[in-house]
């Protein structure tokens, strides 16, 4: 099954931008549209823009913030183009994450120019476009990430985990919502928190032992919110050998004092920085096939993507 991402148009190709050209992602283009079903959306375009067209920039008027055409500041576009949310909003509200242009001031995720308005029109601080601020304020638990950012491969990892884990949370619990499905839900997670915070982890597994004296769709709103903040903090290296020493507690039995010693030593290697992530993963994934663990199988966090995305390797 595609799971359904959101992605600025001139990211996939279509030639949409001011000048008419495109700015294809060639990694979103061959590798993502493999297990996305990517809704393009181009706000300048949906709001009524030509191609080519003028220059758009933000400017700072005390503290309005308006999107106009750079030559002639008179031409405001602001409303239409924050109106393409409220406008889709059918459609982006079903969206499990967003891939948006950096830099522009409809999609740009930060360090989006604003000027100042009147005479000076001097760059006076970065902010974020219009288009993006919007979806941010109507879906704040969406992933987002902008086009740039995906070449590096901490943050390309997390926002494409955060996805998979969004679109998880969608078919397991919110598509047909249940107090036993939630507490499954959460079980299997459980050392996706411990990587990204433990004491998040305890505050929602008190809240969610207790899901069956709340209302339960108020409380999954709530809990989603939660759920996406808490995959969005970084991960160090520390945390990851955290989680991995834990889980090499459930082998402690079978293992040998060589194959124990290994894995240490893997962990120390990836704790230097001397080898990724996937390192220490596989030989952890061998040892599960090799002494099947219901608890681990079902653990997230070992395969929280396809395999073949190969993300982990840059960790």
């Amino acid at each position: 099954m595609y799971i359904p991402v959101g992605i600025s148009s001139c990211l996939l190709g279509h030639k949409v931008r001011f000048d008419g050209s495109d700015k294809g992602q060639k990694w979103a283009k061959d590798v993502l549209t493999n297990h996305f079903d990517f809704r393009h959306l181009c706000p300048e375009m949906a709001a009524g823009m030509p191609t080519p067209r003028d220059t758009l920039r933000l400017v700072q008027n005390e503290d309005e913030l308006r999107m106009v055409t750079t030559k002639d500041q008179s031409k405001d576009w602001t409303d239409k183009v924050s109106g393409v949310v409220d406008q889709h909003k059918g459609s982006l509200m079903n969206l499990c994450g967003y891939v948006l242009t950096a830099k522009s001031p409809s999609c740009g995720m930060e360090r989006v120019r604003v000027y100042s308005g009147g005479k000076s029109n001097q760059h006076v601080k970065n902010g974020v476009g219009l288009f993006t601020r919007r979806l941010s304020e109507l879906f704040p638990w969406m992933p987002m990430e902008e086009d740039g950012r995906l070449n590096d491969p901490v943050l390309r990892e997390n926002f494409i985990m955060r996805v998979f884990a969004l679109h998880d949370l969608n078919q397991s619990v919110l598509n047909n919502p249940s107090a036993d499905a939630l507490v499954k839900f959460h079980s299997r997670y459980k050392l996706m928190y411990m990587a990204h915070s433990q004491e998040l982890y305890r505050e929602l597994g008190r809240q969610v032992a207790n899901v069956g004296n709340e209302n339960l769709d108020a409380f999954l709103i709530n809990y989603r919110q939660k759920f996406m903040d808490t995959l969005a903090i970084k991960v160090h290296r520390k945390r990851h050998v955290n989680v991995l020493m834990h889980i090499m507690g459930y082998f402690k039995k079978q293992l040998s004092s060589n194959q124990k010693a290994e894995l240490l030593t893997l962990f120390e290697q990836y704790n230097q920085a001397h080898i990724p992530l996937m390192a220490p993963l596989t030989l952890i994934n061998h040892y599960l096939n090799e002494y099947p663990n219901k608890y681990l199988t079902q653990q997230v966090y070992l395969q929280p993507y396809p395999v073949e995305l190969s993300l982990r390797y840059g960790m």
